[in-house]
């Protein structure tokens, strides 16, 4: 069972920003994602890194603001987020693809193993 445990402050204000950390209880996962969830929307995949090559994907809506990297040792995944606006308001979810029940192709993300989330509430 790999587990997934995400850190990070919680509130900024419009225009700040704020570090995301997870750990995962493996270095062997080929893909590690952030997703988020705002009430009343549907999920959606923030970044993906790729592990093997530290190959990087962004949705168009954090794109230039959200930075999404990894530790050496490949168990821990960052989010810097930058220039945070209101709409970023939402529960954030670290989650890894770790074997065959889990995958990532480009954009497409498919983790099988999932963080707790933890909350980013930005203010005006």
């Amino acid at each position: 069972q790999v587990q997934l445990v995400e850190a990070g402050v919680g509130s900024v204000q419009a225009g700040g920003s704020l570090r995301l950390s997870c750990l995962a209880s493996t270095y062997r996962s080929s893909c590690l994602v952030w997703f988020r969830q705002a009430p009343g929307k549907e999920r959606e995949g923030v970044a993906v890194i790729y592990t093997g090559l530290g190959t990087t994907y962004y949705a168009d809506s954090v794109k230039g603001r959200f930075t999404i990297s990894q530790n050496n040792a490949k168990d821990t995944v960052y989010l810097q987020m930058n220039s945070l606006k209101l709409e970023d308001t939402a529960m954030y979810y670290c989650a890894a693809a770790v074997g065959s029940g889990g995958y990532c192709y480009g954009s497409d993300m498919r983790p099988n193993y999932w963080g707790q989330g933890t909350q980013v509430t930005v203010s005006s």
